[in-house]
């Protein structure tokens, strides 16, 4: 979405929200000095982060055998080696079929998936939801908006944190700063958030000290 609103206008200041890696889709030049018409806040997807979801996904769910990474293959992310040096099993898919697909097989090899935060996964983000209940598929998501459809839990970014923190980019320029001398930056507030109903569905007992660390648990 940043980049569709960059390439249709390079005087209009963009402030975008949770770009993936902004310097490799050519949204800015660097994330010190942007360049350009645009700036923002970053969300990288990188070897600390998907560690993390392991964790939390090894913790709710410790008997499942092998861990799938699905991923829109019509907009890869640019830490494909991360993906690798964790150990996930990378699984590129195009749509909702390719997903029922990949989440039947992690079912069947007692599985359990994770869903990054890729613009095609949230905008069908019930759907998925609904897959994953059906193949009885610990998941855990970038998005809270999975948890709140039915998913069993999100690690990620704090959407109304980060509108906020936009904000003060947007107040910046209005004052007559320039998004090319605004340096691009990462969130600062994570959230965990697990449903503790779709967890009984999947017969998961989800331990003390992870419901401790929630954010907010849905029952």
């Amino acid at each position: 979405m940043a980049l569709a609103a960059k390439n249709l206008t390079q005087t209009i200041p963009i402030v975008f929200v949770a770009a993936g890696d902004p310097v490799h889709y050519g949204i800015v030049m660097s994330l010190a000095r942007p360049g350009g018409n645009t700036t923002g806040l970053a969300l990288p997807v990188d070897t600390d982060f998907i560690e993390k979801w392991i964790q939390l996904l090894k913790e709710a769910a410790p008997a499942i055998a092998r861990i799938g990474f699905i991923e829109d293959l019509n907009m890869r992310l640019p830490k494909r080696q991360a993906i690798r040096e964790v150990g996930v099993r990378r699984m590129d898919v195009g749509d909702l079929a390719d997903i029922g697909s990949a989440f039947a097989k992690l079912s069947n090899e007692h599985g359990g998936v994770i869903v990054p935060p890729q613009p095609f996964f949230f905008t069908y983000q019930r759907d998925i939801a609904a897959l994953a209940a059906k193949h009885r598929l610990p998941a855990i998501y970038g998005f809270r908006g999975f948890v709140e459809s039915g998913g069993l839990m999100s690690y990620g970014l704090s959407l109304p944190g980060a509108w906020r923190q936009a904000a003060t980019y947007v107040d910046k320029i209005l004052k007559g700063a320039k998004p090319a001398d605004l340096p691009v930056e990462q969130p600062t507030k994570f959230e965990l958030v697990i449903n503790m109903k779709t967890a009984k569905a999947l017969g998961l007992t989800i331990p003390p000290s992870l419901l401790l660390r929630a954010d907010q648990v849905i029952e």
